[in-house]
């Protein structure tokens, strides 16, 4: 697991780190089952506070995307498949909502944003490729 934080972006570094992590299990890289690195080891490796992992695991755990075990450590959830979707979703329908915010502001309708995602679509084919 990789995770790069920037001190400078006006983030927290504990949501860089959730943020992250969710994008990780989102995606599949992470696989339910799969350890995490200690609350320790990955305050060690990323040179932080034990307190900020910690608030980064709590943050993950309270979504349910995470579970930890004392004495055990901390695992990707096992999860549902809808669950991981919904999640995906509620990600896609955010992104939507910062995208027709920008063409409010081009001003650009909502047909001419359809149009355009057709043509994308047709440019990558159906296999996401």
């Amino acid at each position: 697991m990789n995770i790069l934080l920037n001190p400078s972006s006006g983030e927290p570094i504990y949501l860089q780190i959730v943020r992250q992590i969710r994008a990780s299990i989102l995606q599949g890289e992470l696989l339910p089952g799969t350890p995490l690195p200690s609350i320790r080891q990955l305050a060690k490796d990323l040179q932080i506070s034990v307190i900020t992992t910690k608030r980064a695991y709590s943050e993950l755990e309270a979504e349910g995307l995470i579970d930890s075990m004392v004495g055990k450590g901390s695992f990707v959830s096992g999860g549902s498949p809808e669950f991981i979707r919904e999640q995906r979703m509620r990600r896609i329908e955010e992104r939507i909502q910062e995208l027709l915010i920008e063409c409010r502001s081009i001003p650009l309708s909502t047909n001419e944003l359809i149009d355009w995602i057709r043509l994308l679509e047709g440019e990558i084919g159906h296999d996401g490729n």
